[in-house]
């Protein structure tokens, strides 16, 4: 019986291409690729071309992760229901674009809000605030008057939409988001909104699960550059 690989150790003077093929994560936990190394962008966008993310939680070192399978939606694909419908009809909300990146992002990693805790440590908003600097990570937020009641961010590369994390603090308020920034992935021709991991809400929304092969070959095509750079612009369809 031959034994599992050791999990691999990155120091931040390691390269970006430091990783370890995919094939090699773990299988308890499930997906994880190596820990340690640091949230620059470059280590970050090199990791999101080879299907993976980081995820860890407040005293642990980073950890990077490569499911199998994968959770993802397919921006066409999106259900939408009769309640979500009468939601962005009539729910009195507006959505827009890249216009409060940092406060969705602390919605989204508010532990009041949060019984289990979060993983958005301050690091990672540091991160991915840097992100939306270089025009590589967006948000979607979703306003009632002048309060934001909902939204999600997450990075675009190529013509893949990494999603990150969604909130709400009105009823439908995330879903409302997800319907916009599918309306838009599909404007722009992206392929796949990567969702990392199954949940039963994300699932009713119409994300499936994929072979991590077929994950990583899709983003092998279609994350390549050159990525969508700059700020979104809200588009109504």
């Amino acid at each position: 019986m031959t034994a599992p690989l050791p999990i691999v150790w990155l120091s931040e003077v390691d390269g970006i291409h430091a990783f370890p093929p995919v094939e090699q994560a773990l299988k308890d936990p499930e997906g994880l690729v190596a820990a340690g190394g640091d949230l620059s962008p470059e280590r970050l966008l090199a990791a999101y071309r080879r299907g993976i993310f980081p995820w860890y939680s407040r005293g642990q070192p980073i950890l990077w992760w490569s499911p199998d399978p994968r959770t993802v939606l397919i921006p066409t694909e999106l259900k939408v229901s009769r309640s979500l419908t009468k939601s962005i009809r009539n729910a009195g909300l507006t959505v827009k674009f890249d216009t409060a990146f940092t406060e969705v992002i602390a919605a989204c990693g508010d532990r009041k809000h949060r019984s289990e805790g979060t993983w958005i440590v301050p690091e990672m908003r540091t991160a991915y605030c840097r992100l939306h600097d270089l025009g590589l990570a967006h948000s979607v937020e979703v306003w009632r008057g002048s309060e934001l009641v909902g939204g999600l961010y997450g990075v675009a590369l190529g013509r893949i939409f990494y999603g990150e994390s969604m909130f709400s603090r009105v009823t439908d308020a995330s879903k409302v988001a997800l319907k916009h920034l599918c309306d838009e992935l599909i404007r722009r021709e992206f392929v796949l909104i990567d969702c990392q991991m199954a949940t039963p809400h994300l699932m009713s929304l119409g994300a499936k699960l994929i072979p991590r092969k077929d994950f990583i070959d899709t983003v092998a095509s279609h994350a390549k550059p050159p990525d969508p750079v700059g700020i979104w612009q809200f588009s109504p369809s």
